[in-house]
């Protein structure tokens, strides 16, 4: 079954800090809700599923629900796929939707890396260490450096170079310093990007994205509960999903899980990448959209330095505008988890509620993708593509 036109996004929040010294995971989860509720004109009586990820501490959507008084839930869903998970959980709250199971499902995002580097961690995750990573822990891999070898083999392959990934982040700080809650509000050049320092080659600190604390929450709803809302409808027109592993070694760091989650996104939603306004794309580091956007078939394989040079991301000067609210290389990379603020600005776009220097006219049909895990390692991936109601 398809969820084109079965479900509704109607409500967003994006909780504005980014340090939540003296704020449990918990109680963010709980803000996030309730902003998300008020924005959609719902209560939370009106919730009937919930859907979470690892972030969400103790048993997670368990915990979650007698946390925040939620009596009428009757459908949990805490699948987890690291930052991706989010845009994930659009696709199966519409899935869940159109087939009957619930109809109001509330979405929630929330961390606090950098209040927990001050203050200690409250909570933290269990489990036991994945049987490969445990192979892997003796060769030390650390985040940057799985990333910066993606760039590297980019680099080799098709000549990418180091001011092409720059422009990336040049295009998320333009956005950025119209944010009044982004972190880093400040407009870089090229310069600047390939002049800042050296964090693992390839990679400079300007291509790493923030590490902030807070989080986002949606609002995903029936069609005959859109209806009664005053709210700008945001239509769910497709999805895909799909894992990328490192395949018994058999691997290839220039492309990611889009490859596929992408094809089928667009198919469901019976759209081409002509027809998408504005594209969030996940932006853990400037490798990561540079992959993404030739794997969504933005531009071809290896020509994707080439497709982000000279400003083509940036509203009002490019042809297609990115990640509007600076992004994860700027403004907000909750928990270290970016997927839930790629579908918050997408919606703002769709909806015309973005801010007026980075509004894309005419915004009918947006895209969001998440990607999890590790672009140079095991990673799930997801996309979600948007349109208004004329969509």
């Amino acid at each position: 079954m398809s969820i084109k036109g079965k479900a509704y996004i109607a409500g967003i929040y994006e909780h504005p800090t980014r340090l939540a010294l003296g704020k449990t995971l918990p109680q963010l989860h709980a803000e996030l809700a309730k902003g998300a509720l008020a924005d959609a004109g719902l209560s939370k009586d009106d919730i009937d599923a919930y859907y979470c990820a690892g972030d969400a501490p103790g048993m997670g959507g368990i915990d979650m629900i007698e946390y925040m008084g939620l009596n009428n839930v009757r459908q949990i869903d805490s699948t987890e796929t690291g930052g991706s998970s989010y845009v994930l959980h659009v696709n199966h709250a519409a899935q869940a939707i159109a087939t009957g199971h619930c109809k109001v499902a509330l979405i929630t995002l929330a961390g606090r890396p950098a209040a927990d580097a001050q203050e200690g961690a409250r909570f933290r995750g269990g489990g036991e260490t994945p049987s490969a990573a445990g192979f892997e822990a003796s060769f030390r891999p650390t985040i940057v450096n799985m990333y910066a070898m993606c760039a590297q083999r980019h680099m080799y392959e098709y000549g990418t170079t180091s001011e092409q990934l720059a422009w990336i982040k040049v295009a998320a700080s333009h956005h950025a310093q119209h944010n009044e809650h982004a972190l880093r509000r400040e407009v870089v050049t090229v310069e600047d990007v390939v002049n800042s320092p050296l964090i693992a080659s390839p990679l400079h600190r300007y291509d790493c994205c923030v590490i902030t604390d807070g989080g986002g929450a949606v609002i995903v709803v029936a069609p005959e509960i859109m209806k009664k809302l005053k709210r700008p409808a945001v239509k769910i027109l497709g999805a895909g999903e799909a894992p990328k592993h490192l395949m018994g070694g058999k691997v290839d760091l220039t492309y990611s899980g889009a490859r596929w989650s992408g094809p089928k996104a667009f198919e469901e939603a019976g759209v081409n990448q002509k027809d998408i306004k504005y594209a969030s794309i996940y932006d853990s580091f400037t490798i990561t959209v540079l992959e993404t956007l030739e794997d969504l078939g933005f531009c071809e394989k290896g020509k994707g330095g080439k497709f982000v040079s000279d400003g083509n991301l940036i509203s009002g000067v490019g042809k297609l505008p990115f990640n509007t609210d600076g992004g994860g290389l700027c403004s907000n990379h909750p928990g270290n988890r970016g997927g839930m603020t790629k579908v918050l600005e997408a919606v703002r776009q769709v909806r015309g509620e973005a801010h007026p220097k980075v509004q894309v006219p005419n915004c009918d049909i947006a895209l969001a993708h998440g990607t999890g895990g590790l672009l140079g390692s095991r990673m799930g991936s997801a996309t979600v593509i948007l349109g208004n109601q004329d969509s």
